[in-house]
């Protein structure tokens, strides 16, 4: 009787641990929130490695990056210039790992023929959002494109002195174009670059389609990566800041610390991230 009754609790602890990431991805649902991870994070390991290991961060979302070995089977590296044939392979292997592909970035094709080509790979793939640093001369290319396709273009800010290190510099390249073009907010950049992630997101107010979220040990260039929650950028502030702006749309965790094994990390600040938004 006994053995039966630590059997039975086992099951319900099982069971609670099982239900606890459902439950969490349906409140982050209900805000519109789409919780994943950049493939970069795992840049040392093929595509199909990286999305084996977001399991254990009870991660869906998924976004890529040009030039990382596909692996699983399928030869050559994503590129959005892959052929037709590729891409269904591509897409077989997200359907095989049950996983959402959402974004691709960072990338700044040069032209209006190479955008064209980045809006149709993005087509074909079911890609929601470009993650991009669209050189100012292609601004209007793009503007026209996004306007075209119906696709998000969010424009990333890598530090300074990266010419869209600060929200002004997005905004004014955002400023009276398309509608499907935003921003995609690095909020560890910011802090490297010496700026206040919730105050740049209450720059771009309604314009943040999607983030790379991170959190850092200090307040520095040379700052790296922590779990969510451990460092010094705010996360608790930033998703407050976040849900006060109706914000809809997706974080991708981009971990680029513990290269060789950081999926822990990940896991632990997913953790911690779904935690704080259970209260808010």
């Amino acid at each position: 009787m006994i053995s039966i009754r630590k059997s039975l609790v086992a099951l319900g602890v099982a069971a609670a641990l099982f239900a606890q990431p459902a439950l969490a991805q349906k409140k982050e649902a209900k805000l519109g929130w789409k919780l994943g991870a950049q493939a970069y994070s795992f840049r040392l390991f093929t595509l199909s490695e990286a999305l084996d290991r977001l399991d254990s961060a009870k991660l869906q979302y998924v976004e890529c990056y040009n030039g990382q070995t596909i692996g699983g089977g399928i030869e050559g590296k994503m590129d959005f210039k892959m052929d037709a044939a590729k891409r269904q392979q591509v897409k077989d292997l997200f359907k095989q790992k049950k996983k959402t592909l959402v974004a691709f970035g960072v990338v700044s094709p040069n032209g209006e023929e190479e955008w064209k080509q980045m809006f149709e790979f993005a087509k074909a793939m079911g890609i929601q959002i470009i993650t991009s640093e669209p050189k100012v001369k292609d601004l209007d290319v793009v503007s026209r494109l996004a306007d075209e396709y119906k696709i998000k273009v969010a424009i990333h800010d890598h530090p300074k002195p990266s010419h869209y290190w600060h929200p002004d510099s997005v905004l004014s390249a955002i400023n009276g174009r398309s509608k499907y073009m935003g921003a995609c907010a690095d909020i560890g950049h910011w802090v490297r670059s010496g700026l206040d992630p919730v105050e740049c997101l209450q720059k771009l107010n309604g314009k943040v389609f999607s983030l790379h979220i991170k959190d850092l040990h200090e307040k520095s260039p040379k700052g790296h990566d922590v779990p969510w929650g451990t460092g010094v950028c705010n996360v608790e502030g930033v998703l407050a800041e976040l849900k006060k702006q109706n914000f809809k749309g997706v974080f991708s965790a981009e971990y680029e610390y513990h290269w060789e094994r950081n999926w822990p990390e990940i896991a632990e600040g997913v953790r911690n991230v779904r935690a704080m938004i259970e209260k808010l």
